[in-house]
């Protein structure tokens, strides 16, 4: 596979790449003047139509290295808008970044005359449905529910003129790539293609060989190469003192995303925390997709300045000013790490990461520093440390009484019919990308194990489409 693979030097401004006027007026107006190395490496190979691999950490520009592209050229070109036939694509693992690409493009999209419309999982399709009806320019979507309405006559691939994959390593880590090939295979032949990934492994490349003619291969920011302004810390620590040091840190004023390897500790430690009148809001994939928003729009606001998340998180959200990463579990491996700790230091800011690491943990957070290409601080703190307060600093923010966050308890049940009493399937449509998934056999489609309201089993373990009932979903766009 051709590639160029080269430093870029940093343009100017975003005329001199090729971008249009009404293109450049719209960043101008969200004070984007100047490109990042991805989107000067890349724009001019992309507005010239030829098929791009671009590589780039988190946090490095790909969303307008390729959107800026994907309506400008769309822009350009003669077609009439479709009923169910879009000409512009955009393939992404999560619904979180399905929003945030969304968010980005359409201004842009509105500019030209353009029109966008989000496709995943979580939520009814109704909506969704009545938009590709009415027709629409460009689709942003989780590969489970487009190729559920593909399935359903909905909609038809085969007018796209312009692919992009985005966090395409993404995809692959979640078994997403059998999906991928299905939706490619059925676009344009003939159409570009844009993939956009953090690294570049066996999957992805095979994917780039099969459907990417001819790519460019621009890479700007290493994925291995951590940010500059970027500190690393890891902090030792007894296990008795876990949650009073998270908790003091999670305290500090600013925005602080606390990442645990699993939905039930991001619930169990975003309660402990509220408890302490610490204000967190949890983001996992047992919340519905209001109950998302509603999360997302409470630690974007500042009313609840902490995020306690899984690595679902890593890739699909972004929110501006993150001072401070908590990885209250480190992560099982190096690549998840480069991607959580790239929610801070964005757009030239710094920021500060900690590992909180036990004792029986220190020697896989030593391996996994080694592998990510970083050298962090190691010290062993306790509550009362002066280190809390260099990392953190600031008087902390504490409640006097427990909060009660938005959207917690709450499970990934809104967008649904009423059940019916009495016996039941209790089964939802089977769904991928974080879309319906069922319970099993008993009154009012509670599973007879005794499944509650909130998506937990009598034990409190976190339950995923498990039971009798027939939605069990085959793959998921949320960890």
């Amino acid at each position: 596979m051709p590639c160029i693979s080269e430093k870029v030097l940093l343009t100017t401004n975003f005329g001199a790449l090729g971008v249009p006027t009404a293109l450049i007026g719209v960043l101008a107006a969200r004070d984007i003047t100047t490109p990042t190395p991805i989107q000067a490496a890349t724009l001019p190979d992309s507005l010239a139509g030829r098929d791009v691999l671009g590589r780039g950490r988190t946090g490095s520009g790909k969303t307008y290295a390729f959107g800026l592209a994907l309506v400008a050229r769309l822009s350009a070109g003669d077609q009439r808008r479709t009923p169910g036939r879009p000409r512009g694509l955009v393939l992404v693992p999560t619904r979180e970044l399905a929003l945030q690409i969304e968010e980005a493009l359409t201004p842009l999209a509105a500019a030209t005359g353009l029109t966008t419309r989000t496709v995943f999982g979580g939520v009814g399709q109704h909506p969704q449905v009545n938009a590709l009806k009415k027709g629409v320019d460009i689709v942003i979507a989780c590969p489970g529910r487009l190729e559920d309405l593909m399935a359903q006559g909905h909609v038809k691939l085969d007018r796209v003129q312009i692919t992009v994959l985005d966090e395409a390593d993404h995809m692959a880590d979640l078994g997403f790539l059998p999906g991928v090939r299905r939706i490619l295979g059925a676009t344009d032949p003939q159409g570009q293609r844009l993939l956009f990934s953090a690294t570049l492994d066996s999957g992805v490349n095979a994917l780039a060989k099969q459907f990417l003619h001819a790519p460019i291969t621009h890479e700007a920011d290493s994925a291995q190469s951590p940010v500059a302004t970027m500190a690393h810390h890891v902090l030792q620590l007894g296990k008795d003192d876990h949650l009073a040091v998270l908790a003091d840190l999670a305290a500090a004023p600013g925005r602080t995303i606390v990442f645990t390897r699993t939905k039930h500790r991001a619930k169990r430690i975003a309660r402990q925390l509220n408890s302490r009148g610490v204000a967190a809001v949890e983001l996992h994939g047992n919340l519905s997709q209001n109950a998302r928003v509603r999360t997302m729009e409470a630690f974007r606001s500042g009313s609840h300045g902490t995020l306690v998340a899984t690595d679902i998180a890593a890739r699909g959200v972004h929110v501006d000013e993150v001072s401070l990463v908590i990885h209250a579990d480190p992560p099982a491996e190096h690549k998840a790490y480069v991607h959580r700790s790239g929610r801070t230091a964005r757009a030239g800011q710094s920021g500060t990461v900690v590992t909180l690491a036990l004792d029986e943990q220190l020697n896989d957070v030593r391996g996994l520093a080694r592998k990510a290409g970083i050298r962090p601080t190691y010290t062993r703190v306790n509550p009362r440390s002066d280190l809390l307060q260099e990392l953190a600093p600031g008087k902390r923010v504490v409640s006097s009484t427990p909060i009660v966050a938005p959207g917690a308890d709450e499970g990934p049940r809104e967008g649904r019919r009423p059940r019916p009493q009495g016996r039941g399937s209790g089964a939802g449509r089977p769904g991928r990308n974080g879309s319906r998934t069922g319970s099993g056999k008993g009154p009012g489609g509670q599973s007879r194990a005794g499944q509650s309201r909130n998506g937990q089993s009598r034990n409190g373990q976190a339950r995923s489409g498990q039971g009798k009932g027939r939605g069990r979903s085959r793959a998921t766009s949320a960890a």
